[in-house]
């Protein structure tokens, strides 16, 4: 298979710790994937679902204590306790290798472990990195043909002398006592353990390509980032690209699939990304980035032909679909679906179901895993092993008061600083108490594989490194007026503020300076077809200042926990914005 001694010699010590009754190597080939699948409906781990309906559609249901991240057990293992930073839960690295040893050992007999060669991003690509993955998991072999560049195709990327992110991921025995995600950022290496739910054993995703890729950035000067990407061509033809990060809740994948409102003209949106993306300077002085994911982990609840089209359509061959409900005809249904639930089912757990039960059909974490090329509305710049140049940088938050539908920061630091104090307020749907205000910079902070203080700094090194860098703005679908109805119709309607930003990044739109940012002229927001007057687009994109000076507290407390660390240039921007509220 290869002459990699790394790699061979990594699989040796594996193979000694967790004694694995045989070895199996993964090339990718359908006639393996397909035996591979039987083997699982044979076993009862995964379910086949109606082939003409469902074509080469599966159904897996994971424990029931196993079914979301476990963020309180994902650790960052530094030589130094202040390089994971204050937002991360740090363990040193002897000693989290050493527990996780005596969990993995001998936890393999009678299993077979599957040797999984993956590549994040297009092959051949400069942006791309090369994974491997151990795991005594079918579900987790299958699941990473569709979200990577599987086989065969990696280890000819690999080459004899590469290198690659070490991968190991052990079901055990499922026991959440004992279940951890571990990231070594100085070893290049993640350990999963006591886990079969997507999220925390497709180590490809967010330990790979977030948490490691994250540190290789720093230390490499690119970055990885929590963004879609997304390419929209006006109907005048013209074509730019732009990348958002959200919060979870916010709009994510709404926007990266989004289907522009007919009144717009003939407007083409289409999907290079909807998580994840590696971005890189450009010989042109541009910043550029890949999709470094080959498809859709996507939550399933709420998820209908209304809300997302496009990610429906992706799921309707070719997916995984985990914890959600199996209804007679061998479909699969959850919450949000249809306006009426069927009649009977048999729900996450296993159970009969009808609508009378009193509990979810579907776990509300419930996933699809969805090949990227069944997407409508993907881009035929999707596999480019070059990327795409970006235009705009968008961060997003959910605030009721507080942001306006949309501003312009003044320049790259300012931006930095707009994305560092990013923040939601939680909804009724999230667990704690409504309205809290929650801070997750960039999107990042589950996700950051060092310091986020470094992390800042990082961002402001890299604006110094771009000679034309994207122009970065802050957006808010979920203004609400004063009996709590949002003000903006949000979904496809979003291209009319998008439609600004890019005019703005060409220099095409005008906009008023205030104490945040640059804002824009009403007139310049198309509301064409809206039941919303100008009146009501004015208040939001209006900017109160004592809102936003009782939130210079909240910025403030967050900023503290980073101490000393935090960037002088982060320092002055809230200093800088403090001046301009009370000027």
């Amino acid at each position: 298979m290869t002459n990699n001694k790394k790699l061979l010699d990594w699989i040796e010590e594996c193979k000694a710790l967790t004694c694995p009754d045989e070895i199996v190597w993964i090339t990718g080939e359908e006639a393996q994937l397909e035996a591979l699948r039987a083997e699982a409906v044979s076993t009862g781990e995964m379910i086949k679902l109606n082939e003409e309906k469902l074509p080469g559609c599966y159904l897996h249901r994971t424990a029931e204590n196993d079914v979301a991240r476990v963020e309180s057990r994902t650790l960052i293992c530094t030589s130094k306790k202040e390089d994971a930073g204050p937002t991360n839960n740090w363990m040193a690295p002897d000693e989290a290798y050493a527990m996780l040893k005596d969990i993995l050992r001998g936890s393999m007999k009678g299993r077979k472990m599957y040797v999984v060669p993956y590549i994040m991003g297009p092959a051949s690509s400069p942006f791309s990195k090369v994974g491997i993955e151990l795991t005594d998991s079918i579900y987790v072999v299958l699941n990473m043909k569709i979200m990577t560049r599987m086989g065969d195709i990696a280890l000819k990327e690999l080459g004899d002398e590469g290198d690659f992110v070490k991968c190991l991921h052990g079901k055990c025995n499922v026991d959440p006592e004992k279940r951890y995600i571990v990231q070594f950022p100085e070893d290049n290496t993640i350990w999963s353990v006591n886990s079969a739910y997507g999220g925390n054993v497709l180590l490809g995703k967010k330990c790979f390509a977030l948490r490691i890729a994250s540190y290789m950035g720093h230390k490499e000067g690119w970055m990885a980032e929590h963004m879609l990407i997304l390419g929209l061509t006006n109907p005048k033809g013209e074509k730019k690209y732009v990348a958002a990060a959200f919060p979870s809740a916010c709009g994510k994948t709404n926007l990266a699939m989004l289907i522009p409102p007919s009144i717009l003209g003939d407007y083409k949106v289409e999907t290079v990304g909807d998580d994840i993306a590696w971005l890189r300077v450009g010989d042109d002085g541009r910043l550029w980035a890949i999709n470094p994911e080959a498809g859709f982990f996507g939550v399933a609840p709420g998820t209908n032909e209304k809300t997302n089209f496009n990610a429906l359509e992706s799921t309707k061959k070719n997916t995984i679909f985990t914890n959600v409900a199996l209804c007679p005809d061998g479909t699969v249904w959850w919450e949000g679906l249809t306006k009426e639930p069927p009649k009977e089912a048999i729900d996450w757990l296993g159970k009969p179901w009808t609508p009378e039960s009193g509990t979810k059909a579907a776990h509300p974490n419930s996933r699809f895993t969805a090949p990227a090329i069944n997407c409508p509305c993907i881009s035929p710049e999707f596999d480019k092993p070059q990327g795409v140049p970006i235009s705009a940088i968008i961060f997003g938050g959910r605030r009721a008061k507080t942001a306006p539908l949309v501003y312009q920061s003044f320049d790259w630091d300012h931006g930095v600083f707009v994305g560092a104090t990013m923040a939601s307020e939680t909804t009724a749907a999230a667990a704690g108490a409504v309205g809290v205000v929650r801070r997750d910079p960039m999107a990042m902070i589950p996700f950051c594989g060092y310091d986020m203080a470094d992390y800042f700094q990082h961002w402001i090194d890299m604006g110094k490194k771009i000679p034309n860098p994207p122009k970065i703005f802050h957006v808010n679908w979920f203004r609400q007026d004063e009996n709590g109805h949002f003000m903006w119709p949000g979904f496809g309607d979003n291209l009319r503020v998008i439609n600004w930003i890019l005019d703005r990044c060409d220099d095409k739109a005008s906009a008023s300076k205030t104490a945040i940012g640059y804002i824009p002229e009403p007139s310049d927001i198309n509301i064409d077809g809206l039941d919303l007057d100008m009146d009501t687009l004015k208040e939001l994109l209006s900017v109160d200042k004592e809102i936003w000076k009782s939130e210079i507290d909240g910025i403030s407390e967050f900023f503290a926990k980073f101490g000393d660390k935090l960037p002088e240039g982060i320092k002055e921007q809230l200093e800088a914005l403090k001046e301009r509220l009370n000027d």
